[in-house]
């Protein structure tokens, strides 16, 4: 143990709990997996111990077994046994420990100490930055619950489960969808079609919503949030690093009160309308919907806020728009490597939060014209290997040219181009675009 005086000086660790687990190993090979849950080569403090386990691992990872021999020939082949003790002190890793029966206790006291050094460390770089008033002090709390999050997910243990304990958690989440008496498992977004081809959006999936521009993914996006917020009550978040806030209320509040945002925004509105939107504003003003407006926002931030949201408003879904415009922190990677970093962590945030993540996306400008399809996606391919569903939307620009200035509205395709729980397809939606609107393609819009 270490003296009382040195406690401060000495990073924790326990070097009678690291040699006993590793003494522990090699009583019993057949523990590794076991201790894997807990342990890797770094959690040892001690650099002789945190060779023995690294060669542990890499004869593990062959098929073979260490016992004194052949660990002892392995640490020579990697060049760490005449710096780790040498065969003396794998002979007396074993000597220490009369039986391998607490080896998981020794290893969650090495991951407890390896745990306290990060902290530790982690604190002395707070430190350093607190005192540097070049950093501005949300992004470093932001890094802060960044690096705590590392840690802790570092440190999750990996476990199976038997279906005797899965049997009785998917019968009461059947229990729970029959009480609820709701069509949908997941999230309605108020588009029939699309609703009953996915049974609404679902917790921990990452959807893709693409499109060229000016084709109305934003204004699908903040329907759907709106239908969610307004009419389900869900609490939702919508990040956009496009428009400003102010942007997003406006169209909101036209598409609500069915009241032109030109108008809206030239000031030339009757009373009637300035009623319409007085009564819209009360209603989204009860909403539990929350903006943030941050343009090309950072990974990291965007992340952590969303952490945030969770934790604080509960939030149980949420909108990005767009992937595109999201920084990397690698400023120095190609794009295309940043975008598939990009997606992998928001489907990684989409299982840590249990909330569906829906991110809209631009598709390459060889895509317009013809119907989309997964190639055009912008930037990468491995958006379409992340994400569970993968929406499309579409219309022809010459149709847009010649519509009949007496409809209001203009007919535009939802492809259903992946989706990995349920059948792909095609639906039909009507866009008002004066008012930035997607609505049902009803019986009475579809007979004009």
């Amino acid at each position: 143990m270490i003296p009382g005086e040195l406690k401060d000086k000495v990073p924790p660790h326990n070097s009678e709990a690291e040699q006993a687990s590793l003494g522990a190993l090699l009583l019993d090979p057949d523990a590794v997996p076991h201790i894997l849950r807990y342990l890797r080569p770094d959690d040892y403090y001690i650099n002789a111990n945190r060779n023995v386990f690294s060669a542990i691992i890499s004869l593990f990872e062959k098929g073979q077994k260490a016992d004194l021999i052949t660990l002892a020939d392995e640490m020579r082949s990697l060049g760490t046994l005449d710096n780790s003790g040498g065969v003396a002190y794998i002979a007396h890793l074993t000597d220490i420990v009369p039986s391998s029966a607490n080896v998981e206790y020794y290893a969650k006291i090495v991951s407890d100490c390896s745990i306290r050094r990060a902290l530790i460390k982690m604190s002395a770089g707070i430190k350093q930055a607190a005192h540097n008033d070049s950093i501005e002090t949300s992004l470093m709390l932001d890094e802060i619950q960044e690096n705590i999050f590392k840690i802790t997910q570092n440190k999750q243990t990996v476990n199976y489960k038997s279906v005797k304990e899965i049997i009785p958690e998917t019968m009461l989440q059947i229990e729970k969808f029959a009480k609820n008496k709701s069509p949908y498992t997941g999230l309605p977004t108020g588009y029939t079609d699309l609703d009953n081809m996915t049974s609404g959006l679902q917790d921990s999936e990452l959807i893709i919503i693409g499109a060229r521009p000016s084709v109305g993914k934003t204004a699908f996006g903040l329907n759907m949030a709106a239908n969610m917020a307004l009419r389900e009550n869900v609490s939702v978040g919508f990040f956009s690093a496009e428009m400003s806030d102010m942007s997003l209320m406006y169209r909101m509040l036209a598409s609500e009160a069915r009241v032109s945002s030109e108008k809206i925004k030239s000031g030339l509105i009757k009373s009637s309308d300035i009623q319409k939107l007085m009564e819209a504003a009360s209603r989204i003003y009860e909403a539990p919907l929350y903006l943030v407006d941050v343009p090309n926002i950072k990974l990291l931030d965007l992340r952590s806020l969303a952490r945030r949201m969770k934790s604080e408003q509960n939030i149980q879904i949420l909108f990005i728009d767009y992937l595109g415009l999201i920084s990397h922190e690698n400023a120095d990677m190609p794009r295309w490597e940043q975008i598939s970093s990009i997606s992998r962590s928001l489907k990684a945030l989409a299982r840590e939060l249990r909330i569906p993540i829906v991110a809209l996306a631009q598709l390459k400008r060889e895509a317009e014209g013809k119907q989309p399809s997964l190639a055009d996606l912008r930037d990468s391919g491995s958006i379409e290997q992340d994400a569970d569903v993968i929406l499309f939307l579409h219309r022809d620009r010459e149709i847009d040219k010649r519509q009949d200035e007496r409809l209001p509205y203009i007919s535009t395709d939802i492809y259903i181009s992946k989706q990995r729980n349920g059948p792909v397809g095609k639906f039909s939606l009507l866009f008002f675009q004066n008012i930035t609107r997607f609505e049902n393609l009803e019986k009475e819009h579809a007979g004009h």
